[in-house]
């Protein structure tokens, strides 16, 4: 009888779903790589060499982080790649391409573009953050953890998490913990300031997961294998199939609303965290979503293979 219920009722939240166009779009420098939002604005980075500064009221550009453009070994010049972006405290955190295979990692003040780690350190950060006290944490391809004083110029720490590559990275809302995902299909729940691996989650998903997201004790991820991960805490850990790779996720400032890329049509599932119910569907993207991020319970971003950042309403 249970199941029975819960059937008829996916049934029929999926009866009353909808189609959700996007409020407005803007086209940005270049390719999207990641954005944060800080207050009433977004920094958006972009593979032309900049992070593109929006306004959230005027939806307009209103400044630039500009970097110098990399020598080739032919001599050519070409865009730095932003890769990572983050704030805190009117900074903001940049990871780039270096002129060799590894990458550099900057800091803005408003004033200065500040260096503080060089690719001659042999660094292949993914993602890097702040952390609540203002240090600097760094998730590596090869599943390395680097928390690194960005005053005094050291590692507090550098442990290996994984021995298998390194998909997604986030932090929680207070920067006090983080989740990091591998090709293994592990998730891991992690102490920023110590390093310790507090829990390990693996049991929904069979090959690598790309990307993860984490609001109020509540991870989701995106599969290789076609699978959203939902563990919730003290709760039984669930996955949603879909019907192609699911290369990005979003999770809402309560977790109870998840959203996933989905299917060949570069669409966005909502879903009920609660019971994996599917609900609405936001439709626009003319690639593939790559970044999902939840600005209000009820507004959302979004990015893909693009040039252009998507703003997203949902009904309340």
């Amino acid at each position: 009888m249970y199941k029975t219920l819960i059937v008829l009722l996916l049934l029929s939240s999926t009866l009353h779903a909808k189609e959700i166009s996007p409020i407005a779009s803007i086209e940005v420098s270049g390719l999207v790589s990641d954005f944060v939002k800080d207050g009433d604005h977004l920094y958006v980075a972009t593979d032309a060499g900049s992070v593109d500064i929006i306004d959230l009221f005027t939806r307009e550009i209103v400044r630039q982080i500009r970097l110098d453009p990399l020598k080739t070994a032919r001599g050519d010049l070409v865009p730095t790649r932003v890769h990572s972006v983050d704030r805190f405290q009117g900074k903001t955190l940049l990871v780039t391409s270096g002129a060799s295979a590894y990458r550099n990692v900057w800091i803005d003040d408003g004033k200065v573009l500040k260096k503080i780690i060089d690719e001659k350190k042999h660094l292949m950060p993914k993602r890097a953050f702040f952390t609540h006290e203002g240090d600097v944490v760094l998730g590596t391809f090869g599943s390395n953890v680097v928390l690194y004083n960005n005053n005094e110029n050291y590692k507090l720490y550098d442990t290996q998490i994984s021995e298998s590559t390194m998909g997604g990275m986030a932090l929680s809302q207070d920067k006090k913990k983080m989740v990091i995902s591998d090709e293994s299909g592990a998730v891991r729940l992690i102490d920023v300031e110590s390093a310790k691996v507090e829990k390990t989650f693996s049991s929904e998903h069979v090959d690598n997961i790309y990307s993860v997201a984490y609001s109020k004790g509540t991870i989701i991820t995106a599969g290789q294998d076609r699978r959203v991960g939902v563990y919730r805490e003290n709760k039984d850990a669930y996955h949603i199939k879909s019907d192609f790779l699911v290369y990005c996720v979003g999770l809402s400032p309560s977790a109870e609303t998840g959203v996933y890329s989905s299917g060949y049509d570069h669409d966005l599932q909502l879903f009920n965290t609660k019971d994996g119910s599917r609900t609405d569907r936001l439709v626009g993207h003319y690639a593939t979503p790559t970044k999902i991020m939840f600005i209000y319970e009820n507004a959302l971003i979004s990015a893909g293979d693009e040039n252009r950042i998507f703003f997203w309403k949902l009904d309340k």
